[in-house]
C-alpha cells in the first residue's frame, strides 16, 4: 500500500508515529529508505493536516498525513476541512485499534469511519481480506480526481500481516482521463454574443483559474479588459501588468472596485462568488467553471458555462480574433487603470506617516515586504487583520499566495508554509523558490510548537509575525457591534527570542527604519527565520 501511494506521486508525508500506526510507519520508513518519499514528524497532528493542505493548494497534488487512532486522528479535522472546502487533495492515514476489539470501546477507540464521513470524500477501513493495493489506488484517485480528502483506517493488527508473495503495487496507469471539458455549443454562442455587445468588459479570476492564467490574460488583452482577482487568487497576475486591477472585495483595493462599478459585462473564471469578494449581480455575467455546482451557486448568472477554464478562454479569444465586420470595439481601459493605480499608490504613501506611538502601521510592513520578497516566492497568509492588510497593501509580482479560503482558519499560515517548503523539495516546478508565511500573534500561537519541526528539517521558511498583543480583528468586530472589547488581549513571549531558543533565527522590529534590514537578514538566512514586528492594532 505504501508503494502504491508513492506510485501515485504522494511523496511527502507529515505526521506523528505512535503505538497504533507502527506497522504502517515502518512501511513508510522503507519507502523513505528507497528515496521514494520524505517523512516529516510534526509536534501536532493539526499542523500535519494544514501542511498537507498547503502542499496541495500549491501543487494540485496530494500529500499524506499520518496519525494514531483516537485523538491523533481527530486532531486532523480542522486542517482536513480546510482542504475540503478549498478543493485541495489530501490523503489521511490513521491507525485504529485491533479488529477483534472493534465496538466495545477499547482504549483510544472511536468510530473513525463515522467521524471522518463528513470531511472525507472516500473513507474505508483496511482489513486483512481487502485488495490492498487497489484500495490505496481508489483512495488516491478520489483525492486527485475529486480534489477532496481521502481517508484510510489501518487497524493495528492488520498492519503486522505480511503481503502475499504474489501481491503487486498498483498505480495511476490507465486510471486518469484527460481533464479538458469543452463548452456546450449554445452556451459558447451565447457567451460570444454577449461579449461582442460589450464596450467595457472586465475579467474576474478566482483560485480555480490558477492553471489557466496565460489563456485568460491573452483574452483580456484582446478585450482591453482589466483583470480583477478574488483574494484567494491574489498573485495569479502580477499587479505590475498593465491590465491588472488588484483584489476585489473586503481584502482588496479601490482600483478593483472602481472597474467593477464602471463595467458593462463581467467575465468570471474559476470564482465562487463568495460574499467576501462581492461580485455585483447588477451587471451581465458570463461565469465559466469546471464545477457545475459552482455555476450560479448563489444567484442566477446571464450565461453559465460548464467548461475547462483554459479551453473556454482560448476558444473565446480565437472566436473574437476572427471577427472583422460588426465586431465591438472594446474601450482601451489601460489609461484608466494606470490613473487609478496612481491614486491608490499615493493614498498608500500618505498612510506611511500614520503613527500613534503604539507600534508600526501595516502600510509600512507590507511596503517593506513588497520590496524584499522575491518575485517567485510562495507566501502563506493567515487569518485576521494582518491578512486584510496584506491583501490591501502588498503588490504581488507573480508570487503564489496560499490561504485558508472558505474555512478561514486562524493558524493556517505557518504549517501551510511547511507543506509548501516540502513541495520545493520534491516537485521540480517549485525547487529553489523562497517560502514566506505571514500571521498575527494569535495565529502563530496556534502551532508555534511546530517551529521546532521547521528547525529539525532545516526548512527554509521566513515567518513574518505582526505582534499587537491582541486578537485585533475580533476587537474591531466587538467595537463595530457596540460590544465591550472583552477577552481579546494576549500575553506573549518574545517570539524572536523563542525562534532563537528553538534553533532558528529571530529578529525583532520596533521601528520602521529597521524593517528592510530585518527582512533582508531573515530572507538571506538558510533555514527557519522569524521576523517579529511590533504593530499598532488600530493602524491596519
Amino acid at each position: 500500500m505504501a508503494e502504491t501511494m508513492t506510485n501515485w506521486g504522494v511523496t511527502s508525508v507529515f505526521g506523528m508515529v505512535g503505538h497504533s500506526n507502527l506497522g504502517l510507519a515502518d512501511a513508510l520508513r522503507l519507502q523513505e529508505q528507497q528515496g521514494r518519499l520524505k517523512y516529516y514528524g510534526v509536534r501536532h497532528e493539526g499542523a500535519a493536516a494544514f501542511a498537507c493542505s498547503g502542499y496541495a493548494k500549491l501543487t494540485g497534488k496530494p500529500a499524506a498525513c499520518l496519525t494514531i487512532a483516537g485523538p491523533g486522528a481527530t486532531n486532523l479535522m480542522t486542517g482536513l476541512w480546510d482542504a475540503k472546502v478549498d478543493r485541495a487533495p489530501v490523503l489521511a492515514l490513521t491507525g485504529q485499534v485491533d479488529v477483534q476489539v472493534f465496538g466495545p470501546g477499547a482504549f483510544q477507540e472511536i468510530d473513525l469511519a463515522a467521524a471522518f464521513a463528513p470531511v472525507a470524500r472516500f473513507s474505508q477501513t483496511v482489513l486483512h481480506t481487502s485488495r490492498h493495493a487497489e484500495l490505496m489506488t481508489l483512495a488516491c484517485k478520489n483525492a486527485v480526481v475529486e480534489r477532496d480528502v481521502a481517508h484510510l483506517i489501518f487497524p493495528d493488527d492488520v498492519q503486522t500481516l505480511p503481503a502475499q508473495e504474489s501481491a503487486k503495487a498498483s498505480g495511476p496507469g490507465g486510471r486518469i482521463a484527460a481533464q479538458e471539458i469543452m463548452p456546450a455549443t449554445d452556451a459558447f454562442k451565447d457567451a460570444v454574443s454577449l461579449t461582442r455587445k460589450s464596450k467595457r468588459p472586465i475579467v474576474i479570476v478566482g483560485y480555480g483559474a490558477r492553471d489557466a492564467m496565460d489563456e485568460i490574460i491573452a483574452l483580456a488583452e484582446r478585450l482591453n479588459a482589466p483583470i480583477l482577482t478574488t483574494f484567494k487568487a491574489k498573485g495569479q497576475i502580477s499587479d505590475s501588468h498593465p491590465l491588472a486591477a488588484g483584489v476585489l472585495g473586503r481584502s482588496g483595493t479601490p482600483v478593483a472596485s472602481w472597474f467593477m462599478n464602471e463595467c458593462d459585462l463581467i467575465l468570471t473564471f474559476g470564482a465562487s462568488f463568495s460574499n467576501h469578494t462581492g461580485i455585483t449581480p447588477q451587471r451581465p455575467i458570463i461565469q465559466v467553471d469546471f464545477d457545475r455546482m459552482t455555476l450560479g451557486k448563489f444567484h442566477g448568472v446571464t450565461v453559465p458555462v460548464w467548461a475547462e477554464i483554459g479551453a473556454m478562454a482560448r476558444l473565446l479569444n480565437a472566436d473574437l480574433s476572427t471577427a472583422v465586420n460588426g465586431a465591438t470595439d472594446f474601450v482601451d481601459q489601460r489609461p484608466e487603470l494606470a490613473e487609478r493605480w496612481a491614486i491608490w499608490r499615493e493614498e498608500k504613501r500618505s498612510r506611511l506617516d500614520d503613527d500613534q506611538g503604539n507600534g508600526l502601521n501595516s502600510t509600512w510592513v507590507f511596503d517593506a515586504l513588497d520590496s524584499a520578497v522575491p518575485d517567485d516566492a510562495i507566501i502563506a497568509v493567515d487569518v485576521g487583520n494582518n491578512t486584510y492588510s496584506f491583501g490591501r497593501y502588498f503588490e504581488s509580482k507573480g508570487q503564489r499566495i496560499l490561504m485558508s479560503g472558505y474555512l478561514g482558519s486562524i493558524g493556517f499560515s505557518f504549517p501551510a508554509a511547511m507543506g509548501a517548503w516540502a513541495a520545493t523539495q520534491d516537485q521540480d516546478a517549485y525547487k529553489g523558490r523562497k517560502v514566506v508565511s505571514v500571521s498575527g500573534d494569535g495565529g502563530f500561537g496556534q502551532y508555534m510548537g511546530d517551529f521546532n519541526t521547521a528547525v529539525k528539517y532545516d526548512m527554509d521558511i521566513t515567518h513574518v509575525l505582526l505582534n499587537n498583543s491582541e486578537l485585533g480583528k475580533i476587537s474591531k468586530e466587538q467595537r463595530a457591534g457596540e460590544w465591550p472589547v472583552w477577552q481579546t488581549a494576549l500575553t506573549n513571549p518574545s517570539f524572536a527570542a523563542y525562534a532563537k531558543l528553538c534553533g532558528g533565527k529571530g529578529v525583532r522590529v520596533t521601528k520602521a527604519e529597521q524593517l528592510h534590514d530585518a527582512f533582508d537578514e531573515a530572507l538571506s538566512h538558510t533555514g527557519p527565520a522569524l521576523v517579529e514586528i511590533i504593530t499598532d492594532v488600530d493602524l491596519i
